[in-house]
């Protein structure tokens, strides 16, 4: 069968939390800077970014536009609280205001997504950089597998502390970690446009894609034996096999051809 096997979720905490402290030894800095958007991968970093370095050394910034819930901001805030970390809360629709006069662009909601998140980056790294701090990611294994995020922006970071765990495994950790109930149930959305959500734009479950992502990258089934052992049609399974395929490159440092020597 394809279900997704379940984790320890003791060790798997203690492994991320050691993979942070080495991680900022490394690299000689002094914290971490990390962007709350109100979701629950966000926020099982943060808690796990605390854990490692302590509160008062992590840095969160929340960055809401036109199109940001207002529960999501409401509760990127209460986490920040609740961790008792530094945080700011910088809005950015003005930023890309400038953006949309000077480009005219209209009506074409994904370049205005995407510049969003590069935008929220942007202001993630000017942070990271005066403070000495590193970036903190929030990226999980099944959306850097199909490539849902925006190259340089939510997918731009230092460190990617649950960057091995399938949504699945957040949930799980989450609730170990006793992150509050609300965000493990709240539907997953980047607030990029209005009524978006992950779920409607990946177009199934999480829980579905983590079968299908566990089933085709580390079991190396082929698609009609996924969709078989899923009952689901073979044309799901190819979709996203296609974007694992087709997005690898947003994983990746950019390409150069090589040179000739005399």
């Amino acid at each position: 069968m394809s279900e997704i096997p379940k984790i320890n979720t003791k060790q798997t905490k203690n492994n991320i939390v050691k993979f942070i402290q080495n991680k900022v030894s490394k690299a000689n800095v002094d914290g971490l800077v990390i962007g709350l958007s109100g979701g629950i991968d966000s926020t099982l970093a943060a808690y796990l970014a605390c854990e490692a370095v302590g509160s008062d050394k992590v840095f969160g910034i929340i960055m809401p536009s036109s199109t940001t819930p207002t529960e999501d901001k409401l509760h990127g805030t209460d986490i920040a609280q609740k961790l008792g970390i530094q945080y700011k809360e910088i809005a950015i629709d003005s930023i890309l205001n400038e953006f949309l006069i000077v480009s005219q662009i209209k009506g074409d909601i994904k370049p205005i997504g995407n510049l969003k998140a590069r935008i929220r980056m942007s202001i993630i790294y000017y942070f990271a950089n005066s403070k000495n701090y590193l970036v903190c990611g929030t990226g999980n294994k099944s959306e850097n597998l199909i490539g849902y995020f925006t190259k340089y922006g939510d997918g731009a970071c230092d460190i990617e502390p649950i960057g091995d765990l399938y949504k699945t495994n957040v949930y799980e950790l989450s609730k170990y970690l006793n992150i509050p109930q609300e965000l493990i149930d709240k539907p997953p959305r980047a607030g990029l446009w209005n009524n978006q959500t992950d779920e409607d734009e990946i177009g199934m479950t999480y829980e579905l894609l983590d079968k299908i992502l566990y089933s085709f990258t580390e079991k190396n089934q082929i698609s009609k034996k996924i969709a078989n052992e899923l009952s689901i049609d073979v044309d799901e399974v190819e979709m996203i096999i296609k974007k694992v395929q087709t997005n690898e490159h947003k994983t990746k440092l950019p390409e150069s051809p090589k040179k000739t020597i005399l």
